[in-house]
This record gives structure tokens, sequence and C-alpha cells, in this order.
């Protein structure tokens, strides 16, 4: 009896290092094939891709929002996509209605809120005519202002959860300006403030008036602000017949034909252009927002084969194999 019993402690005692020694023999097959790479967890994400290797820095993303008044709707079909696809966006410049909807963006960094916030927009939140001093222009831009307040948290551009600027132009000398502190809200009035539309709008010591005028699709100033990569959303391709029906029609139409005769050197110096055909839609048309949503999804989608190269490939390039 007592031999069985020692006979039994035996067997257990073996079986008990038996099973430590095939934990410790799976352990180490377990680390030996993740070390190798050999360890499979699925395929990382463009995020986890981006993030940088051997110390160097992944490259930093400027998404450029050019003017088109009521065609700024587009952009936020392009905004959309970007966030699906996880292509990142580490810095926004925006003209005119490029500034409206980037200074959302960078306050919420969250399409979904973004495409909520745009869409209450109505004529009536932009256009508050005056004709008390029709010399400078027919709207006070205030209640595009109020529009801004109530729309972003953040009052500051400092205080943005994605570093932010908006172009406008200096009418008095000619110069463009860029906006990257101070007020959120002023810099997208004075970046939108349409002349002849609008009245120019004093702001830091300047009277401003949209950006539009000089630097419709600033690409260089992401550039400027340190940008690596930059995408570019142009609205003025001017393709196809642009509805004019009165004199804010005519007034803006002109502005954007100006406009277009300079940006197409202005975007040479983008990675990636990308144009929503959206000149069927007038440009101050507030009805035509989820056309102008799926304009823009849809060429984001287009380009999002060159977006992936340039903003994943550039990192593979810089960090090696």
């Amino acid at each position: 009896m007592r031999t069985k019993r020692r006979q039994v402690s035996k067997l257990v005692k073996n079986s008990w290092w038996l099973m430590r020694a095939y934990k410790f023999i799976f352990l180490a097959l377990l680390f030996l094939l993740s070390g190798c790479g050999l360890l499979v967890s699925g395929a990382p994400s463009p995020e986890e891709r981006r993030v940088a290797t051997d110390g160097l820095k992944p490259p930093r993303v400027g998404l450029v929002l050019g003017g088109g008044a009521a065609r700024g709707f587009a952009h936020v079909g392009v905004i959309r996509i970007l966030e699906r696809e996880k292509i990142p966006i580490d810095l926004i410049v925006g003209t005119s209605v490029g500034s409206l909807v980037g200074a959302i963006y960078a306050d919420k960094k969250n399409s979904l809120e973004l495409e909520w916030a745009a869409f209450s927009l109505e004529e009536r939140d932009v256009f508050d005519y005056t004709f008390i001093s029709p010399n400078q222009g027919f709207v006070r831009g205030e209640r595009l202002e109020e529009f801004v307040l109530k729309k972003v948290s953040a009052r500051e551009i400092s205080q943005l959860k994605v570093p932010f600027a908006a172009v406008a132009a200096d009418i008095q000398n000619g110069e463009v300006v860029v906006l990257s502190s101070g007020s959120v809200a002023r810099a997208v009035r004075a970046s939108s403030s349409i002349p002849g539309v609008f009245i120019p709008f004093r702001h830091q010591g300047k009277l401003l008036v949209d950006g539009g005028v000089l630097n419709n699709v600033p690409v260089d100033v992401a550039r400027q602000l340190g940008a690596d990569v930059v995408i570019a959303v142009n609205l003025g391709d001017g393709k196809k017949p642009t509805p004019v029906n009165n004199i804010f029609d005519t007034l803006v139409q002109t502005l954007n034909l100006m406009a277009m005769q300079t940006t197409e050197a202005k975007l040479a110096g983008a990675d990636v252009v990308i144009r929503p055909q959206v000149s069927q839609v007038g440009l101050i048309d507030f009805s035509k927002k989820k056309e102008l949503l799926l304009a823009g999804m849809q060429a984001a989608e287009e380009a999002m084969p060159r977006i992936r190269e340039k903003v994943f490939g550039l990192q593979a390039s810089s960090v090696g194999p």
C-alpha cells in the first residue's frame, strides 16, 4: 500500500514537471516567433504603419481647403473619406469657406460632428444684409462670426485640436495675411469677406477681405507652416457653366474666375489635388448640400490611391526597409 502511494506521488510529481516543461517550451517558441516577425496578429492599420521607427518622424500631412462659397459643403465629403480611410490630418489651412469648414473640423476632429455643424448653415447665417452704408459692401459679416462662435467651442486658434490657419487678403497693401493665432471666429470672418459683397473687416490692425483675392488654395502657406505632404481641395475647376442669377452671383463668380487664373500655379506645389465636380452648383446656392457632400466624397475616393502613396509611401521611403 505504501509502495503504491509512493508510485502515485512520483507520477503526479513527474506530470507536474512535464507540464512546466511544456509551458516553458511553448513560451520560448512564442517569443522566438514574435521576435522573428513570424507571428502575425493581423495587418497593421494605416495609422499603425505611420508610427515612426528608428527615431524618425512620420510625414506631417497638411490639408488645404480652397474657397468656393456654398460649394464648400464638398469639403465636408472630402474630410469624411479622409477620416474613414485613416488619413492623418496634422494641419489645416483654409481660404474663405475652406477656413469655415477647416475651423469646425480643427475644433471637433470628427467628421460626423463637422457634418452636423456644417449642414446647419443656411444663407441667413452668412448674409446679414445692410443698406445703411453700402459703399463698401452689402453684408456686414457679423452673423457669420456668430455662427462660428456657436459651432466652434475653441475661442482661440491655439486652442483648436488640429493646428489651423485662415488666409485673408489685406485690401490696402495687397498682401496675403495668414491668421494662425487670435480669435477663430474673426479669422474665419476675415477670410470669408468677399469684396463687393461683404464690408471689409478690420482685424489685427489690417483691413481684410476674402483670401481668394490673392490665394484661393493656399498650398504654399501649408508648406510654410511645416507640411511635408499637402493634400489640396480645389472647388473652382470651371469645367461647367456656373449659374449666375443676381448681383451676388455676379460678384462671387467674378472673384472665382479671377482666383482660377492664379490657382493652378499654386496647385503645382501640392502632392495631391482633389477636384470635386461642383461647378454646376451656384456659388450661393445652399439647397444642394447633399449633392455637394457626395461630390466631395467621390473625388476623395478617386484620389485615395495617390493619397496613400504620398502619405504612407513617403514614410516607408524615409525609414528604409
